[in-house]
């Protein structure tokens, strides 16, 4: 069980958002990091969201003030940061009798609009949607409604692009990697590390220890580090499903249920809708949760009951399910259990210290990130200030207002492009896009193809973004598991399969 020479700053456990917005913040710093995965970067909670940079429009109605204004501000710290994978949606929410009020939702929405100083994006307004487009595929009964304004994010994309800006700033990124024991040692975590695929254990020392486990985060504590009586958290599970595009225009829905919960239809992959969430909590595995068939019938007559044309089973393409570990604050309903992050510091003494996190969101990623670095800002005292308020994430260093004209740029220096695909390969890479494609000059040039995905941007998601696996570059580093066809898919498979055995031969030759 050899060790690693030098040893770290800060050991983080988990490379989902908060895991790997934590190394980005502390390598930004000066602090040499290492962030330990079990699987694939946001494999888990961080990659099944709704796909919402927002503040949360339902969490005033729980009084949870800070955590809004919080979010609402990250919005467009975040459509800074990384407009090619952040941009501004609008939503409608129709209104109709026997659900919220009227007024109590123009009280909501006038909070919404200036709780976070809103600056880039529209306000709120209402809307006769009987002469609106928003109102075609609308039943005859919904006449106005409120149109306000959040962000959509690529959220896997999101956690990727904060561990590839880590990277560059020193911090080392080992997904696949499993922490199987932390215990301090003087002044020293000793974290004891397993590669998922060779078996292979190392060791490693480290001054302070991040425990962002997402799911796993008290079985960290109690399997790995040792707690005896460790915190616990409530896995609340959200399920989704798309299914296909409902109606032609580009807003977004979210829509009151008659259970006082809400459900989003939004816009997805140009050819579908995604509808969510649900909320419910779960006892399973958190590593496969699975949409059940009461949930998915939630859905589809919650979204139903509002569209003109059924949305019915056989129009859904593709579920997914996430965990939420939120932290047990006792509340009676899984949809009241509070989204806000728990951090809790543990350093008894002086000792090395150990941070666990507890919930959060995607929106407040960043911020949380920052809270953690400001806990342990007494035990590294030479740490840099706070940075990541005013930087761009890898590939995001244009103005949000340029998109359009950034895309559209692209495309033309790349005309060999279909008009689809340069449009997809701007929204994931920004900038990074003239490297994914390199010197090609055609649709040859970019080798083998794989539908719309080519050779050339597999290989820049091995070199560059850690993939190894057909899953990791179709649902993760993109969502093309919806666009190729089985054939496509299989050939992939074999692709990957051939390079991965080429690798290993390599290896082994010295």
């Amino acid at each position: 069980m050899p060790g690693e020479a030098g040893g770290y700053d800060l050991a983080i456990i988990g490379g989902g958002i908060n895991g790997c917005g934590i190394a980005r913040d502390a390598a930004g710093r000066g602090l040499k990091v290492i962030v330990a995965e079990q699987g694939d970067l946001a494999g888990a909670t961080s990659s099944s969201s709704t796909k919402l940079i927002h503040g949360g429009l339902r969490y005033l109605e729980h009084y949870e003030f800070r955590l809004v204004r919080e979010a609402l501000i990250e919005r467009e710290v975040l459509l800074k940061a990384a407009p090619h994978i952040v941009w501004p949606l609008r939503f409608v929410l129709p209104h109709h009798r026997g659900l919220r009020p009227w007024p109590i939702l123009r009280l909501g929405l006038f909070l919404y609009d200036h709780l976070g100083g809103r600056k880039v994006l529209p306000a709120t307004r209402s809307i006769d949607i009987t002469r609106d487009v928003t109102g075609t595929p609308l039943k005859s009964e919904f006449t106005r409604a409120f149109e306000y304004s959040d962000c959509w994010v690529d959220d896997a994309r999101m956690v990727v692009l904060n561990a590839r800006d880590a990277a560059d700033r020193g911090a080392s990124i080992r997904p696949r990697t499993k922490a199987v024991k932390a215990r301090r040692e003087g002044a020293l975590w000793t974290v004891t590390l397993q590669n998922a695929e060779t078996g292979a254990t190392t060791q490693i020392a480290a001054r302070g220890l991040v425990n962002a486990g997402g799911p796993w985060v008290s079985e960290v504590l109690g399997q790995v580090v040792g707690v005896n009586a460790p915190d616990r958290i409530r896995l609340v599970k959200g399920s989704h499903i798309v299914v296909d595009k409902l109606y032609d225009h580009d807003e977004c829905y979210i829509f009151q249920n008659a259970d006082g919960r809400i459900c989003f239809a939004i816009p997805y992959e140009r050819e579908f809708t995604l509808i969510g969430t649900t909320d419910e909590d779960h006892s399973g595995d958190p590593a496969r949760p699975e949409i059940s068939a009461g949930e998915r019938d939630y859905l589809l007559n919650a979204v139903s009951a509002y569209f003109k044309k059924p949305v019915t089973q056989d129009m859904v393409r593709w579920t997914y399910s996430g965990i939420r570990p939120l932290y047990d604050d006792g509340a009676s309903k899984a949809q009241e259990a509070t989204r806000d992050y728990v951090l809790k510091l543990d350093a008894p003494n002086g000792a090395a210290p150990l941070i666990s996190v507890f919930g959060g969101k995607i929106t407040t990623f960043r911020r949380l990130a920052e809270a953690v670095l400001e806990k342990l800002s007494p035990f590294y005292p030479t740490m840099g200030p706070a940075w990541t308020a005013t930087a761009h994430l890898p590939g995001g260093d244009f103005p949000q207002a340029e998109t359009a004209e950034r895309m559209a740029d692209f495309a033309r220096r790349h005309a060999f492009l279909s008009p689809v695909n340069a449009a997809r390969l701007f929204r994931a890479y920004g900038t990074l896009a003239d490297a994914v494609i390199g010197d090609a000059k055609s649709d040859a040039g970019l080798g083998m193809g794989f539908g719309l995905l080519s050779e050339r941007e597999v290989a820049y998601l091995i070199d560059r973004e850690w993939a190894r696996t057909a899953e990791d570059i179709l649902w993760r580093r993109s969502k093309l598991g919806l666009h190729l066809t089985d054939g496509e898919v299989a050939a992939l498979r074999d692709y990957l399969g051939a390079a991965a055995t080429a690798s290993q031969r390599r290896s082994s030759t010295g």
